[in-house]
């Protein structure tokens, strides 16, 4: 039996990384937020994932639905504003969650993996192409609300 929360049970994760894009020659640090529903009567996983860009004021949402959940493998529809809709398969087994995005109409492909760490919290990559070739690489922490853990920039100094 594998032990995943993420996605696999219903809940409320953070994160927080960096986003490389090609055309750009700084690293965008971001946070996201998960909002993870519980399987439905036909077996599908709604999930909202908020992502705040600094220095951006407009958030970016992703649309979410895990379904066709087998041994080792599901079926993921993703939307937002602009990609449009976009379906992908993914697979997972004790340590790994990943899905893809491939040969679509959308001329939009590429991959996130999540990697399940010691603490319960997942290290993820992504990566996206467009067929205009904009590429964006994103690495990121992802932990459960729950377990939130102060960032090192979050010291709590008293005020003098």
């Amino acid at each position: 039996m594998f032990n995943h929360t993420f996605i696999f049970h219903p809940g409320s994760w953070l994160g927080e990384g960096k986003i490389i894009l090609n055309m750009v020659e700084e690293e965008l640090l971001f946070n996201t937020n998960w909002a993870i529903q519980n399987k439905d009567f036909a077996g599908k996983v709604s999930c909202a994932q908020d992502i705040q860009i600094q220095g951006l004021s407009e958030n970016m949402r992703n649309e979410l639905t895990f379904y066709d959940f087998g041994s080792k493998t599901f079926s993921v529809d993703m939307e937002n504003q602009n990609v449009g809709r976009i379906v992908g398969t993914g697979v997972f087994d004790d340590k790994m969650i990943a899905w893809e995005f491939r040969n679509n109409d959308m001329n939009f492909e590429g991959f996130e993996t999540y990697i399940l760490q010691s603490d319960g919290s997942y290290s993820m990559h992504g990566e996206y192409v467009t067929s205009d070739q904009f590429r964006t690489q994103i690495d990121a922490r992802i932990f459960p609300h729950s377990k939130e853990a102060p960032a090192p920039d979050e010291s709590q100094e008293e005020e003098p």
